[in-house]
């Protein structure tokens, strides 16, 4: 005969989390951009034992909808690193865009031709050069590339303004030099090392989750989230317990030392920390 013994930790993250929150592209996602079976499994019984599910991706909402889409069930989704949210219904609840003087502002620094520089419109993204490891991420492609000359763009209005090089430190001199001449105008994050993106000075994450809480009179106490990139700083800090990503930066895990290293994406490092600490408790046999 034997008893199940939970840890008493653990109960008590089981016991307070009511809202599953997860970044897509190095979290959820595996290393082909997509959600493994296991990972479905996972998600559609915490949808079914009425967990909130979020997902809160730097993607569009064009990108992130038939991702999504595939977990079986109906979600909050918050894209654009906050700049959209959209309810299970996918009705738009929130909607915030960089204005054109801003982005035209930026462009006329002289931006080095080597950058791909895109803006993220509502139908299109538009670039300044075609990019094969951008359109990798779209296992479908559902939100279309348009090469532009930005010099010939009336209305350069975007959701979000981001930037690509194959060199880190290219980006880092890139991001010093707007934040030099506008320091108040933008927030920006590296959603990935090599990918610099800057939105409205309104938009985070963090602030869009906020918004779907206060509706489903949740807070975040009562939340756990996943997280591996720059622009998921704040929502990891956030709520009431924050994972990151064994596959983060090591800048960044330096920077959250505070917080718990899960397992790799690909390893379904999301799915299994749910199952084993959330779902059914860290369980061991008492003989």
């Amino acid at each position: 005969m034997y008893l199940l013994k939970i840890d008493k930790k653990t109960k008590e993250v089981k016991d307070k989390i009511k809202v599953v929150i997860s970044d897509l592209d190095g979290t959820l996602l595996n290393n082909e951009h997509k959600i493994s079976e296991y990972t479905k499994t996972v998600f559609q019984e915490l949808h079914a034992k009425n967990y909130l599910i979020i997902i809160a991706t730097g993607r569009h909402h064009l990108d992130a909808m038939p991702i999504v889409a595939g977990l079986g069930f109906p979600l909050y989704l918050v894209t654009s690193n906050g700049a959209r949210i959209h309810s299970p219904q996918k009705e738009l609840l929130f909607s915030f865009n960089i204005d054109g003087e801003s982005i035209k502002s930026v462009l006329d620094l002289g931006i080095d031709a080597d950058i791909t520089t895109v803006l993220f419109k509502e139908n299109v993204w538009q670039t300044n050069k075609h990019s094969e490891q951008l359109n990798s991420f779209q296992t479908e492609l559902n939100y279309l590339p348009e090469v532009v000359d930005f010099n010939n763009i009336k209305d350069l209005s975007a959701i979000k303004m981001f930037f690509t090089h194959n060199r880190h430190s290219k980006l880092m001199e890139l991001r010093d030099q707007i934040l030099k001449i506008y320091p108040d105008l933008f927030s920006h994050a590296f959603s990935l090392p090599l990918c610099l993106e800057f939105m409205d000075k309104s938009v985070d994450k963090s602030f869009a989750i906020a918004k779907i809480l206060e509706i489903e009179k949740f807070n975040f106490e009562q939340s756990i989230s996943f997280g591996d990139g720059y622009n998921d700083e704040k929502m990891l800090n956030a709520t009431s317990k924050g994972l990151l990503m064994g596959n983060a930066p090591e800048s960044l895990k330096n920077k959250l030392f505070h917080l718990e290293v899960i397992a790799m994406n690909y390893d379904d490092g999301v799915a299994k920390y749910l199952s084993e600490k959330v779902l059914y408790g860290n369980v061991s046999n008492v003989y």
